[in-house]
């Protein structure tokens, strides 16, 4: 089961991606001062991943004082760095879970019957205190729900 509002997140290391370069990195030390928001799309350049990543763009996500917006995708650092660099958001990184451990640590993993032996993570996201407990969950029960931004937003503020 994924991680609910007060639980702690688990804290995987996996490469992280800054849009130039990317370094193995743990959760607890990608997370900012007040904590950081965690959102799961899939793959980075999934319509569904444009379309959120650029709204929470438009948002002013990047704005965030003392909170990281970490991205989870199955892509490699490459196509991760190349994908930051299209939102244009400098303040937005991405950890690469080429294998899917990450989404396994998070027990998110769904198997998809129209991609042979592909996993990909339901899309989700977790609002998170500095010491990676779940202050608000969010995991979609279909592959086309948005997420529910001004929830993760009112979150972020009450961080």
């Amino acid at each position: 089961m994924p991680p609910i509002e007060g639980e702690t997140a688990p804290d995987f290391e996996a490469l992280l991606c800054d849009g130039e370069t990317f370094r193995s990195t743990t959760l607890a030390d990608a997370l900012d001062d007040r904590g950081g928001v965690l959102v799961s799309t899939g793959f980075a350049f999934s319509a569904i991943a444009q379309n959120w990543w650029k709204q929470f763009v438009r948002a002013g996500w990047g704005e965030f004082d003392d909170v990281s917006v970490l991205g989870v995708s199955r892509d490699g650092p490459y196509a991760q760095n190349e994908f930051l660099r299209w939102l244009d958001e400098p303040d937005f990184r991405f950890f690469a879970d080429v294998n899917g451990e990450i989404g396994d640590s998070l027990d998110l993993l769904a198997d998809r019957d129209h991609m042979a032996n592909v996993s990909t993570p339901w899309r989700s996201a977790f609002v998170l205190d500095p010491e990676r407990e779940v202050q608000y969950a969010f995991v979609a029960d279909d592959w086309i729900s948005p997420l529910p931004r001004e929830e993760i937003e009112t979150a972020v503020t009450n961080l």
